[in-house]
């Protein structure tokens, strides 16, 4: 007699994707056992088939995805990578009433690890944990985080945006792992992976219940489409915010100029490899040897692009060189031709005085140079995301915007005051 082998259901895709379909049947992951373990907070239920919208239904399909994305990614990344918040990735999947998801180290106010919420939207309530799109995405800070932990406190717009996008980035590969999302893609779209799909709408329940709150700060049928048109453009040239169908400094909105080109060099490795799982492998593990490698600097952008190419020649013998070039130079984040020179850098704290910040006294920010820490901290300060309580100043000129979440804090260490970064927020301001 056969054994009953135990499935739970979990959704391959957003809860409110376009194409509606069910739950997919699927062995429940053990996330304590994968190489870089993870734990949901309280007591997991027992495995099994549960009622869509219960918290048992929530568990798996949860646990599902981010068991998805760790198996994709750390395969990939150093052999020494580990978590930096400890042994294992702490995950609350009900952390309160907020439409936010958020990835912290802990400390400063904030529990470590992956922080996710519900609200209620039009008489809907929204668990951004449910969605496979924004659990994979939050993985990704994380997985970033371990593998390049330099990248936490860089004060640089790109250097922050990049991490923005690497979290989009993780939700399509991850997406990609499942053989019937990864039919339905070439499927939806001829073969022609640059084209908007279900792997590229990222976040459509979230997109949906943001739009009922502030109309124009997600896009039309999700809440960032991995699949877009946007080109560089300096971001010190751009504004600190903007709708969803513009461009800004902000780093969700200006991480879609890397994500776009990421999406088109996987199109065309796609076409190169002819297998679209394969393609993903490699794609990944080209983007994770460029982050390893490559130094961080105000142009990060160019420099993480640069540094694909070079991880292509030393890992694929140039298979790809034509078609990671050509995503990057249509986006303009890479000159016409190669670039001659990779250009260095690293961070360090740059002394910021004399700005119309209100402070009295300098402030300590880690950055790769001087102007991009300014630039940084200024979009900051404007968006209302840093908390200046311990930072000596003028209180009348001090910008205070006590209904935006505050993802840095100005704190004192060793007597001087230090600009940290909080966490990685995605969710509405």
């Amino acid at each position: 007699m056969a054994v009953k082998k135990t499935t739970i259901l979990a959704w391959d895709d957003d809860p409110a994707s376009v194409a509606r379909v069910k739950p997919a049947r699927r062995p429940p992951a053990t996330l304590s056992r994968l190489k870089l373990p993870v734990v949901i907070s309280g007591k997991a239920p027992k495995a099994g088939v549960y009622a869509v919208g219960s918290d048992e239904f929530r568990h798996w399909t949860a646990a599902d995805a981010l068991a998805r994305a760790v198996r994709f990614w750390a395969p990939l990344a150093p052999k020494r990578t580990k978590w930096q918040t400890g042994a294992k990735l702490p995950v609350q999947l009900n952390a309160g009433s907020d439409l936010n998801a958020y990835y912290a180290r802990g400390g400063f106010d904030y529990d470590p690890g992956l922080s996710f919420f519900h609200y209620v939207v039009a008489g809907q309530d929204v668990y951004s944990g449910e969605s496979p799109d924004i659990a994979t995405h939050e993985l990704g800070h994380a997985m970033l985080d371990a593998i390049k932990p330099d990248l936490w406190d860089a004060a640089s717009v790109e250097a922050a945006s990049f991490h923005e996008s690497f979290g989009d980035i993780s939700a399509v590969l991850s997406g990609l792992q499942i053989p019937a999302l990864r039919e339905a893609v070439l499927r939806d779209t001829d073969s022609r992976i640059h084209r908007s799909s279900r792997v590229s709408r990222l976040a459509e329940q979230m997109g949906w219940a943001v739009r009922q709150l502030d109309p124009g700060a997600a896009e039309a049928d999700c809440l960032r489409n991995a699949v877009n048109n946007f080109f560089y453009r300096d971001p010190d040239r751009l504004p600190p915010t903007s709708p969803a169908a513009q461009l800004s400094s902000e780093p969700h909105s200006f991480s879609r100029v890397f994500t776009g080109a990421f999406v088109e060099m996987l199109a065309g490795m796609f076409i190169v490899r002819g297998d679209l799982k394969a393609a993903a492998r490699d794609a990944g593990q080209i983007l994770v040897d460029a982050i390893v490698a490559a130094p961080i600097v105000p142009n990060y952008f160019r420099q993480i692009a640069t540094y694909c190419i070079r991880a292509d020649e030393k890992r694929f013998a140039r298979k790809y060189r034509s078609v990671i070039q050509g995503g990057f130079v249509r986006r303009g984040i890479l000159p016409l031709g190669f670039p001659k020179r990779v250009i260095g850098g690293g961070v360090r704290l740059r002394v910021i005085r004399g700005r119309s910040y209100g402070l009295t006294e300098p402030l300590m920010v880690l950055a790769p140079e001087q102007h991009a820490a300014e630039s940084f901290l200024d979009d900051l300060i404007q968006r209302g995301r840093v908390d200046m309580r311990a930072a000596r100043g003028n209180e009348n000129a001090m910008v205070v915007q006590p209904f935006i979440r505050k993802t840095h804090i100005m704190v004192r260490e060793g007597g001087k005051l230090v600009l940290r970064r909080r966490m990685f927020d995605c969710g509405f301001e």
